[in-house]
């Protein structure tokens, strides 16, 4: 079933402020919060349901989590995990999986942490303002890793998006094309 923009809003701002909830009960924790990448307007159907799974059991295996929480939504899949590694370290881990598993390219695995991890001055030693709010989620780019690329052409996944340089059904069918193997 199609979603509409504000849907898909209400869902991110409802995730950011689950997200916020959960590191603030869990100080010390580092959260991982899984979503599928899926372009277009239908987030939930056969295909987002098994890289939701491939990405569930591939972070159970690779974290061995102390909390999880999953949650099937119209506006597409959400697994949310507490795990105790600092978070540079389970970004490393999450993209790991994000570029070595067959269907790590169609996740999103966001690691977040609370200020009180960035006070430890663990974050390459240097202080700065971003790590300093109640929720903060590490980029690649924040570990020394390269922007993720395109399913179809190998370029930053950003410009392709930006100047929409494949359309929805291309992308669906290489979805479809990586789901089925």
């Amino acid at each position: 079933m199609p979603v509409t923009l504000e849907q898909l809003l209400q869902s991110r701002d409802n995730r950011a402020k689950h997200q916020k909830d959960l590191l603030g009960k869990n100080p010390g924790r580092s959260l991982l919060c899984m979503t599928v990448q899926l372009p277009g307007p239908e987030k939930r159907n056969k295909y987002s349901l098994a890289i939701a799974k491939a990405g569930v059991d591939a972070i159970r295996e690779a974290f061995s989590p102390e909390y999880e929480e999953l949650r099937d939504l119209e506006t597409g899949y959400e697994g949310y995990f507490l795990v105790s590694l600092p978070a540079p370290d389970a970004k490393r881990l999450a993209c790991r999986i994000e570029d070595t598993h067959p269907l790590g390219r169609l996740m999103d695995i966001d690691v977040l942490f609370a200020d009180a991890q960035a006070g430890e001055k663990w974050f390459f030693g240097l202080p700065h303002e971003k790590y300093f709010s109640p929720a903060l989620s590490l980029s690649r780019s924040d570990i020394g890793l390269e922007p993720r690329k395109c399913l179809l052409c190998g370029n930053e996944v950003r410009y392709c998006m930006r100047a929409k340089t494949h359309t929805t059904e291309e992308l669906l069918a290489r979805i479809e094309e990586m789901v089925k193997v």
